[in-house]
This record gives C-alpha cells, sequence and structure tokens, in this order.
C-alpha cells in the first residue's frame, strides 16, 4: 500500500547530522515534519524532488546572526538562504529586547539605511514580530547583558548596587520564560565591558536554571585571550552553565601565539566536565565598528556623550595617545589591525560619507590631509554613529586550526542580505554572503582538513545539541523539515572584500519547516519561518 506524502526528495546521499557515513535514500516531507526515510518507491509526494548526486543534510544553524534589522527590511534572507541557512542565532550581548522606552528612542535614531518601527518591547514580542511579518528562515535569540545592563544601570563605568543586579537577574529570568536560548555578552563594548564578573555569573545562574547557555564575546581576543578565556571558564563553573564563546580568534599578529594555550585552556576544562564549546567564521579578518580603536572610557555614558568627548581637543590628545599604546586593559583595535592599511571602511550613515565605503582608514587619511587618528575621530563624529569597519587582524593557520576543532560551530556574525536595493549602500564583510559556503567549499573540498559529515554534524546536531533545540539539526523522522540540499563538488562562496554583495552558488534545494525556500538555486519567494525558542519557555516546555 503506498503512502501520499507533500514531497519525497529521493536519490540523495544523506549526512543525516549525527557525523557518521553518508547513506543513499530518500526522505518524505508531510506537513512541517520529515514523515518517512529510506527507499520509498511504492509511495509518492505531491512534490517529488530528484536530489541524485546531492547531499541531503539538516538545514544548517547560525551560531552568530546579526540579521535583526535585514529580516525586517527584506525577511526572504537571502545570502544565508543561498548557503542552506535554516536558523537564525541572535542577540550578542545587544538583543532586540527587553526594551524601554529610553531604548526605543535611542534605536530610532541610531537607525541608518534601514528604518522601521519598534513595534515591541520583550524579546519573544520581537521574534514573533518578525514571524509575523513573514520571514524565509527560522529565528531565534540569547537575551543580551548589554542590553541588561543598557536597561537598568544605563552606560555608567561602575558596579551595578545590589538592587540592579536583582532586577537585571529578573529580566534575564523572564527572558528565558519569553524563550531566550541563553545568555549571550560582548565584554569589549560598551557598556557590557562594564559588567563585572560576579555580575555576568549572578545572571549566568538564572539561566542555568533553565538550562540555558551562556555564550561570550571575550573580554580580550587579543592580550588578554588567555585571561578572557579564564574568565569564561570560570563563570562556566560558578554558574554551573554551559558555556560557549563567541568567533574564537586571537586577533594582532603579536598574540597569534596564543591560539594554541587558549585552546589548551579550553580542552582541559572540557576534560575535567564542564562544557565549553566555540564557534568561528573562517575568515582572517574581523568586521565591527571604528568604536574598538578608541579606549572605554571616552565611550562612557552611551553614544551622545562619546561624540561629545571627541569634539574635545584636549580628549581627542589623550585618546590618539592611548590609540598609540598597548596595554592590558582594553582592546585596542588600532593597533592590533597593524596599520591603518587594514582597516577597511564599510558601512556608513550619513549619505555624505557613502564615498569612502570600501577605502581603508590610510586612504581616507591621506585624502583628507589627517593623522589616522583624527580621521577615525572624525569620521565617527561626522557620522553619528560607530562606522562599520573590517579589521584584518588574523592569522590563516589559525584559522585551519579552528576548523579542525571538533567542538567549534560556525556564525557570520553578519546579517543576511540580497545583491539589491537599501542593502547596497552599504558593504557588508563577505562572510554575510559567504561563511558556509565557504567552510565547505574551500576548507573541507579543497583543503580536506575535515570530512563533509563531520563538517555537517557542526553546522547542524552540535548547535542544535547546544542550544538544547527540539526536533532541529537532524535529518531523522519526526524532526521538522529544515533542509540544505547541495553539491558538494560545486559549493563555493564569491563574496570578497572588494565585491562583498555576490551569492554562494552549489546549494540547490532548501526547506523550511517543510516548505521549499530554494528551488534549483533560486528563491521561491516563501517565508515558512518560525520562532525558535529555548528550553526555558513557558516553563520549559519546548516550541520549534
Amino acid at each position: 500500500m503506498s503512502t501520499e506524502y507533500d514531497v519525497i526528495i529521493r536519490n540523495g546521499t544523506i549526512y543525516d547530522g549525527g557525523g557518521g557515513s553518508p547513506y543513499p535514500g530518500d526522505v518524505a516531507i508531510l506537513g512541517e515534519r520529515i514523515a518517512a526515510m529510506g527507499r520509498l518507491q511504492g509511495d509518492r509526494g505531491r512534490v517529488e524532488v530528484d536530489a541524485r548526486g546531492l547531499a541531503v543534510a539538516p538545514g544548517f544553524i547560525n551560531m552568530l546572526s546579526w540579521a535583526c534589522d535585514s529580516l525586517i527590511e527584506d525577511g526572504l534572507s537571502q545570502s544565508d538562504i543561498h548557503q542552506g541557512v535554516t536558523l537564525e542565532v541572535m542577540g550578542e550581548s545587544f538583543s532586540y529586547g527587553p526594551l524601554n522606552e529610553a531604548m526605543k528612542e535611542e534605536m530610532r535614531q541610531r537607525q541608518s539605511d534601514i528604518r522601521f518601527e519598534i513595534a515591541w518591547t520583550t524579546l519573544d514580542e520581537y521574534l514573533t514580530y518578525l514571524a509575523q511579518r513573514g520571514v524565509s528562515c527560522n529565528v531565534a535569540s540569547f537575551v543580551g547583558t548589554g542590553t541588561l545592563r543598557t536597561h537598568v544601570v544605563g552606560y555608567e563605568d561602575r558596579p551595578a548596587t545590589a538592587e540592579e543586579l536583582k532586577r537585571m537577574s529578573a529580566l534575564a529570568r523572564a527572558a528565558m520564560e519569553d524563550g531566550a536560548v541563553g545568555l549571550a555578552s560582548a565584554l569589549i563594548y560598551v557598556p557590557d565591558c562594564f559588567n563585572r564578573p560576579e555580575e555576568l555569573v549572578a545572571m549566568a545562574k538564572v539561566v542555568s536554571e533553565y538550562g540555558g547557555l551562556y555564550i561570550s564575546h571575550l573580554r580580550s581576543e587579543g592580550v588578554g585571550l588567555l585571561d578572557g578565556v579564564d574568565e569564561l571558564i570560570e563563570a562556566a563553573r560558578q554558574a554551573n552553565v554551559r558555556a560557549e564563546i563567541y568567533h574564537l580568534k586571537a586577533s594582532g599578529m603579536r598574540n597569534w601565539s596564543k591560539q594554541g594555550p587558549a585552546i589548551e585552556k579550553i580542552e582541559a576544562a572540557r576534560a575535567q566536565g564542564l562544557a565549553i564549546t566555540a564557534d568561528m567564521y573562517p575568515y582572517i579578518a574581523s568586521s565591527t565598528g571604528l568604536d574598538v580603536t578608541m579606549p572605554p572610557w571616552v565611550q562612557e555614558g552611551g553614544h551622545k556623550a562619546w561624540l561629545e568627548r571627541l569634539k574635545d581637543p584636549q580628549v581627542r590628545q589623550r585618546v590618539r595617545r592611548e590609540m598609540n599604546t598597548f596595554n592590558d586593559t582594553w582592546e585596542n583595535g588600532f593597533l592590533e589591525a597593524r596599520s591603518p592599511e587594514n582597516i577597511l571602511l564599510v558601512a556608513f550613515k550619513n549619505p555624505a560619507l557613502k564615498p569612502l565605503t570600501g577605502k581603508t582608514v590610510a586612504q581616507v587619511a591621506a585624502m583628507r590631509g589627517t593623522s589616522p587618528e583624527d580621521t577615525i575621530m572624525d569620521l565617527v563624529v561626522e557620522d553619528d554613529s560607530r562606522v562599520g569597519a573590517v579589521y584584518f587582524s588574523m592569522s590563516e593557520e589559525n584559522v585551519r586550526r579552528q576548523i579542525g576543532l571538533s567542538w567549534v560551530s560556525f556564525g557570520s556574525d553578519e546579517e543576511s542580505l540580497a545583491p539589491e536595493g537599501v542593502f547596497l549602500l552599504s558593504n557588508p564583510h563577505p562572510r554575510a554572503y559567504g561563511t558556509f559556503a565557504r567552510l565547505l567549499g574551500k576548507y573541507v573540498r579543497g583543503e580536506k582538513i575535515i570530512p563533509l559529515e563531520e563538517a555537517v554534524w557542526r553546522l547542524t546536531s552540535l548547535p542544535a545539541a547546544n542550544l538544547r533545540l527540539d526536533q532541529r539539526g537532524a535529518v531523522k523522522p519526526g524532526y521538522y523539515a529544515d533542509l540544505a540540499i547541495f553539491d558538494p563538488e560545486t559549493i563555493q562562496d564569491h563574496a570578497t572584500f572588494k565585491h562583498p554583495h555576490q551569492y554562494a552558488s552549489g546549494m540547490v534545494h532548501v526547506f523550511v519547516n517543510g516548505v521549499q525556500v530554494l528551488r534549483d538555486g533560486e528563491h521561491t519567494g516563501a517565508k515558512p519561518g518560525q520562532v525558535v525558542r529555548g528550553p526555558g519557555w513557558r516553563g520549559g516546555k519546548l516550541l520549534g
């Protein structure tokens, strides 16, 4: 007796996400779930997909996504769907909830090319807002410690009072019950850098109660890398929480040799029973703002206070001096880049400055006849923003070494974009279009650092397990039908630093919750994405 399904994907090579050897077979979809697997010769699908010669894998999980604004502008999530990403995980330090009225107003003032009304207050309301507008991918988020601190303490560099810490922890608890997958910090940025270790531990203890993950951009990825790793491990130990390092790296040539000892510290902690993992993007350049070239004290009080200080000649003199001084109290992005030629300007808010997009700080300084330090300060003031920039500061050898680590998953640390419309007004880091395809094309097929079945596991089941997601991250009957179907022989990134707005190739079909969003390499326009909530949602019930 034959069975009729909505979709049958036939003749593919199944990489089920478990890390084992692939095997031939068919996959049947009914509704939003995988209904059957095997040789389904007697059955039929209302839609039949021939996957002969293609890998059939779980949809990829982007462990560090900044698609918060881009999905409001365009819910198609094109650059990531073209790479097989079916879940965007957001919230590094600054999550889009919980917000208060002052935070909403600040968000409105700092909007750039993408403009929108802030029609939500809690994190769950933001994610629900996205899903109701329509998105092609699934969405999830951490609650950010920077957001919690801004909500309660503001931008002051001081310890939180006992009452303030209690309020921050209560907000973290509410976010976990609203479905946050955990707690996220980014400890080089204001105001998150003002959070003391004991404050982070207190909030992480709350997250631990709900089975959530504590994930952190370390307090230092350069001269203080090893101390930053120690801080994360100690937080995991004290809070009894699983912990992950965002975009593991050793930044700055003088710090490249610290990567080995950092890995040894993590693996020693894992051997002791601590659940420590990491994620990464496969590039030697990072992307952030020009704020990382300046000391935290000049940014205390928030964005407006920072800009006002930069208009003071005496303050500028001190900032200029500290930008050229290595120290162990803050992460000096200016010196770690080694040269202003290694700082590429990619995103401006002010239309008058957009012609500078794609130029280096050195080039703009030469054009203006000003020093690189003054050029940076001037641009921040003129643009009324942190100014998006790419920093070439990492080692290819270290990138390859990290790809070989079985406890490392992957994230783009970027938006999900399209080479059209408002997105063309700025240049992203090429990782927005290439992170996952670059891993599979350059490092798996080309350099054979890890086998394809391991790469698929680390793109799917590993992060799903770290996030404690229910019925996601594997090709199994009963699981949500999030599927990435690609040609292992041709999948490849094409985005470059000079020309970043280029889709990857080789991803043939993508399904999200049983609905096809990519067909023969072309987006279908479908928006079946759902909110994926963490293990604390509504007292522990899981929801896909």
